[in-house]
Order: structure tokens, then C-alpha cells, then sequence
């Protein structure tokens, strides 16, 4: 999965968005394909990102070396 930012334009219409070029070629993508796209306002990707990792409040992992020499 990608994640990019992007502007909403006007195109006739109807709105689209455009997708970066590296993003085409590192995912092998070509015209006329079919993609699957999420959409997430800003603020809402920062919650999401912010649930990721260690749980939240959680003592930092220590590794028991105890029974190293």
C-alpha cells in the first residue's frame, strides 16, 4: 500500500486526482488499468497512523538478557 498526497481537481465534470509518476512505476501501474483507491481526509490518516506500534501507554519492551554471559 502507498500512501501520497494529492489534490482533488476538477476534470469536466467530474473530480480526480493525479498519481504520482514514481508511484506508476514502482507499481507496475498502465493506462486503462482498474485500481482499488481509500480515501482519508488528513486528519483522519494522523489518528490512524498514530494507532500504530507499541499500544499506546504501554512500558517500553526490555529484552531479558539474564541468561547471556
Amino acid at each position: 500500500m502507498s500512501v501520497f498526497r494529492a489534490k482533488i481537481r476538477k476534470v469536466g465534470t467530474s473530480f480526480g486526482i493525479l498519481i504520482p509518476k514514481e508511484l506508476i512505476r514502482e507499481q507496475k501501474l498502465h493506462e486503462g488499468q482498474d485500481v482499488d483507491v481509500s480515501l482519508l481526509k488528513r486528519k483522519d490518516l494522523e489518528q490512524v497512523l498514530k494507532g500504530f506500534g507499541a499500544a499506546r501507554g504501554a512500558k517500553p519492551f526490555r529484552r531479558d538478557r539474564t541468561d547471556r554471559f
